[in-house]
């Protein structure tokens, strides 16, 4: 993408077209942001922080990413006046594990994350596999949250029978054996955007690897922990979304004493990597509210 990104085609199009442009304006301002390590118990973590005073919202990316999947969010939150923290989860990305330490919840790092950068309150933002311990940390610190972001996840809650019930019917025979992008970039995407895809790609080659074990939470995710959860809450659910549909979203989601639905179209399961612009004005008018 870099370099070569303004020279790609991306076809007749105008949203391919621009697509390719928003797509080159935000990776060379994401890459402005400060990176480094911190060292902490689960191992050496990867942290990009672009500082300043502002508010700060953390981000924690999907399973099949890294810190760098937020390229295209980091650079507007920056310029809406936030600060943006987005570690690479151990184990992804540039983040190392502690070699013959014993894992400890993701949730624990998270909060190891807070204290050394000095964050007293912050906005937290999750997504996908991301959400699940934005989730998790939200249950157990809450007084440390403003505002909790959950976007394209099933957070691994343990649902109810009517959750069953729906992941049952919805099923796709033989989904979890098609290519990552194909699970979650929409056929739109796909079509219009292959160089957007080819770095959806390149960053997926170093999110978690698929035989790597999954990252501990600190309690189950269940329905009645989502009840617990009184900080203002926003869902996001992209409308076609084959790895954790709108339905499923909104099955948890009604379990919440509190929450804003945003459903963003034309969006597959990495909302925010499809559909930046809708995304970051869902997230920003949210947290400046």
């Amino acid at each position: 993408m870099h370099g070569s990104m303004g020279s790609i085609r991306c076809g007749l199009a105008a949203f391919a077209q621009f697509a390719c442009i928003l797509a080159v304006i935000s990776t060379a301002h994401a890459e402005d942001a400060r990176g480094g390590y911190i060292d902490l118990p689960a191992g050496k973590i990867w942290v990009i922080d672009t500082g300043g005073a502002g508010e700060p919202v953390v981000l924690l990316h999907p399973r099949t990413g890294h810190s760098a999947i937020w390229e295209n969010q980091i650079p507007a939150f920056v310029a809406a006046g936030f600060r943006v923290i987005a570690p690479d989860k151990p184990g992804a990305g540039k983040s190392t594990v502690a070699p013959d330490a014993k894992q400890i919840p993701y949730t624990e790092t998270i909060d190891a994350l807070a204290d050394h950068l000095g964050l007293t309150q912050f906005t937290l933002v999750g997504a996908a596999e991301g959400g699940y311990f934005a989730l998790d940390y939200a249950a157990w610190k809450p007084g440390r949250i403003q505002k909790l972001v959950l976007a394209s996840s099933g957070l691994g809650v343990q649902v109810d029978e009517e959750g069953r019930t729906f992941r049952q019917n919805a099923a796709i025979p033989g989904f979890s054996k098609l290519p990552p992008e194909v699970r979650e970039l929409s056929p739109t995407y796909r079509g219009l955007n292959p160089a957007g895809v080819r770095r959806w790609l390149a960053i997926e080659e170093h999110g978690t690897a698929e035989s790597a074990e999954r990252a501990l939470l600190r309690t189950p995710n269940t329905v009645e922990k989502l009840a617990t959860l009184r900080m203002p809450i926003l869902v996001i659910a992209g409308d076609v979304d084959l790895t954790t549909p709108s339905g499923a979203i909104r099955l948890w989601a009604k379990h919440l004493a509190r929450h804003d639905f945003k459903l963003i179209t034309e969006a597959g399961h990495a909302a925010m990597w499809e559909q930046p612009e809708a995304f970051n004005e869902a997230v920003l008018s949210f947290i400046k509210r």
